[in-house]
C-alpha cells in the first residue's frame, strides 16, 4: 500500500534495490501515468530538495521516482542495480506495473546517475528507454559514453538545462559532452540533443528552488524565483514531450541561451 500523500508527493514504503532498502518518494499524476521519470537528487542532497520540481512534472502526466541515496560519483553501483529493479520488481505505489516508457533524469551528480542508469537500460531493455532530462549535470568518469548510449546518435532525446558556470557545476564541465552528442545527432539528421544555458544570476540549485536548504544556498547561491520558474517550465514541458515520444519544438527552447 502507498504511504501518506502530501501535496502530490507519496512517501512509499522503502524499496528493495539490490538487496538494500532505500527510502523513496513518488510524485504521481491524477490519472494513469504516460511514462516514468527517475528524477535523482544531487550530491549531499535528498529527494525533498526536488519535491516541487517533481510535482510540476507529475502534473504533465508522468510519474516521478526519486531514491534517497548517496550520490558520490553518481553512485554507479546503485544505478546498475536500480536498472534491474525497474525492469523486474519496482511497481507504482498502488501496486500497478510501471509505465513502459522510462525517462532517466537527475540534478547535478544525480544526472551522472541518470546517464549510468540509462546506459544500463539501453543494454537490458532498449525499447523501454525514452530519453534523458538532465538538470545542471555534473559529469563523472564514463559520462560521455553512457550518455552516448542513451542518445543512440540522436534516436532518443537528451535534454539538459545548465546554470551559469560555478564550482557547484564543475564550471559547466558537462557542456562539451552535450555539444559532442549534439554534433553526432545533427550529423545523423536528428535535432534531438537539446542543451540550454541559463543566464547570469542563475544558480546550481535553481532546480531545487524553495526546496533547497542552507547548504545549497550557502555553497551554490540563492535561487531567484524567475529562474526557478523557467527551469521548472522547461523541465516539465520537455518531460511531457519525451513521454509522448516527441522532440521539444524549437519555440520550447527559446527561453534560454542555446549551447551554441
Amino acid at each position: 500500500m502507498p504511504g501518506p500523500t502530501t501535496g502530490g508527493i507519496t512517501a512509499a514504503p522503502a524499496l528493495d534495490i539490490g538487496g538494500r532498502s532505500y527510502n523513496a518518494e513518488w510524485a504521481l499524476p491524477a490519472g494513469e501515468p504516460s511514462a516514468l521519470l527517475v528524477l535523482q537528487h544531487g550530491f549531499t542532497r535528498s529527494c525533498a530538495n526536488l519535491r516541487e520540481t517533481a510535482r510540476r512534472i507529475a502534473r504533465q502526466g508522468l510519474a516521478t521516482l526519486c531514491i534517497d541515496a548517496d550520490m558520490t560519483g553518481g553512485n554507479p553501483a546503485l544505478a546498475d542495480t536500480m536498472a534491474t529493479a525497474l525492469l523486474q520488481t519496482i511497481r507504482l505505489p498502488d501496486g500497478q506495473a510501471l509505465p513502459q516508457r522510462i525517462v532517466v533524469g537527475g540534478h547535478s551528480a544525480g544526472a551522472a546517475f541518470a546517464a549510468r542508469l540509462g546506459w544500463r537500460l539501453d543494454a537490458m531493455a532498449p525499447q523501454r528507454l525514452a530519453g534523458a532530462l538532465l538538470l545542471d549535470p555534473v559529469p563523472v568518469r564514463g559520462f560521455t559514453e553512457q550518455l552516448r548510449a542513451v542518445s543512440q546518435g540522436g534516436q532518443r532525446p537528451v535534454l539538459a538545462i545548465e546554470a551559469a558556470p560555478s564550482g557547484c557545476n564543475a564550471e559547466q564541465r558537462a557542456a562539451p559532452v552535450l555539444e559532442l552528442l549534439r554534433d553526432e545527432a545533427l550529423a545523423a539528421g536528428r535535432d534531438s540533443v537539446v542543451g540550454v544555458r541559463m543566464g547570469e544570476g542563475s544558480t546550481h540549485v535553481d532546480a531545487e528552488g524553495e526546496d533547497s536548504d542552507w547548504v545549497g544556498r550557502s555553497f551554490c547561491g540563492t535561487p531567484r524565483a524567475a529562474n526557478v520558474e523557467r527551469v521548472r517550465t522547461l523541465a516539465s514541458g520537455w518531460a511531457a514531450e519525451v513521454a509522448a515520444g516527441r522532440i521539444p519544438a524549437p519555440e520550447a527552447r527559446a527561453a534560454v541561451e542555446p549551447l551554441r
